[in-house]
């Protein structure tokens, strides 16, 4: 299974020879797990990089639920679902944004851009409908107050687990990305801001049994930055597309918005009237006043931190459309040329005396006879 073209083959084991074939090695990779599946003696351990671990039966009045808790093996299945991740990002790559970037002919900084919104639009479309399917499922949308009930929320069902594990996966297999796509310096500072961000928001929402809270946010994160990338891929395609990114920046300010509320209301007003206030680790409670001022401090100096960016991305733009706009108007008055004078006679032109019908104004001299 090839994923590149290969123009050109390189020694095995170099630095090009591994950004060419990253994603095919990979494969194989999850190929031989997946063979370890076939062998009574390796199947354990096959099974652990698969499935997630942790689980335990428990009887609600629906029946026997299996439900799951997090732990140290977790890291396995993270590992897999990190393979699985690079090789469909290289499916995408290969098979739907190169095919698009050949018709385009962007410029290599466009190019780079527009990948990075390409694969980023599969990412939170996907996401942004699983969550959303979790969300009405499990009941969070029409009552908020389970949110915060019954914390520590240690117990989670199968596909909420799944949905940590997959996100802890995606942005850990962004970081190696960085080298096989050939990032260029000046855009890896940026991009390791969000994915950071990213991974740091997740995995306290996972770790400190937050994921009912976590799960709604990251729904209204996804759903934002989704706008944010269609738009920008209009953009590459025809820069006249500029009506998307003011949809957005209206989406963008809703979800800040509905993030610090949220937050508030969960965190700082439902966690702190709950009657166990105490750390424990064995139970899985985090819910201290510490921990509580933690958590609320990070999401507001993120926020703030994501306004401020939005601020001047917004200068930028109108800074930009300020000089367009200009530069127009400018284009116009050179191509208009300078309107001619004529009195109400119309015997002079520019102060140039002219007859009428183009006729010289000069007497002729009669001939003699």
């Amino acid at each position: 299974m090839a994923f590149r073209r290969r123009n050109k083959s390189y020694p095995f084991f170099s630095q090009e020879f591994l950004i060419q074939n990253h994603a095919d090695i990979v494969f194989s990779l999850v190929i031989f797990i997946l063979i370890g599946l076939m062998f009574e003696a390796t199947a354990k351990t096959a099974i652990l990089f698969i499935q997630p671990q942790y689980n335990i039966s428990t009887l609600l009045p629906d029946g026997e639920v299996t439900l799951y808790q997090y732990g140290w093996r977790d890291c396995a299945t993270i590992l897999f679902y990190f393979f699985i991740t690079i090789i469909l990002h290289a499916v995408v790559q290969e098979y739907v944004l190169d095919k698009v970037n050949r018709r385009l002919h962007l410029s290599k900084s466009k190019n780079t851009k527009f990948n990075e919104s390409g694969q980023l639009c599969v990412f939170h479309l996907a996401s942004s409908v699983w969550s959303l399917y979790i969300i009405i499922t499990e009941g969070y949308l029409f009552h908020l107050s389970s949110l915060w009930e019954n914390y520590p929320h240690v117990h989670l069902r199968f596909q909420v687990k799944v949905f940590y594990l997959t996100q802890l996966a995606y942005w850990m297999h962004t970081l190696p990305e960085l080298y096989f796509q050939k990032v260029r310096k000046e855009e890896i500072p940026r991009q390791l801001h969000y994915i950071c961000l990213y991974l740091l928001h997740i995995s306290a929402a996972y770790l400190l049994n937050l994921s009912r809270i976590g799960l709604v946010l990251l729904c209204l994160q996804y759903l934002s930055e989704l706008g944010f990338h269609i738009a920008r891929m209009f953009y590459f395609t025809d820069e006249s597309h500029q009506k998307m990114f003011d949809l957005w920046a209206v989406s963008f300010v809703f979800t800040r918005m509905v993030t610090l509320t949220l937050t508030f209301l969960a965190v700082g007003f439902g966690l702190a009237r709950a009657e166990n206030q105490e750390l424990d680790w064995d139970m899985g409670n985090f819910n201290t006043l510490l921990i509580r001022m933690t958590v609320l401090v990070v999401v507001c100096l993120t926020q703030s931190w994501l306004l401020w960016k939005f601020i001047r991305f917004q200068l930028r733009r109108w800074r930009e459309f300020r000089h367009e706009k200009a530069a127009r108007k400018r284009a116009v008055t050179k191509q208009n040329p300078r309107p001619l004078k004529r009195d109400s006679l119309g015997q002079h032109e520019n102060g140039v005396i002219k007859a009428e019908n183009g006729a010289s104004p000069r007497s002729k001299k009669i001939k003699a006879p």
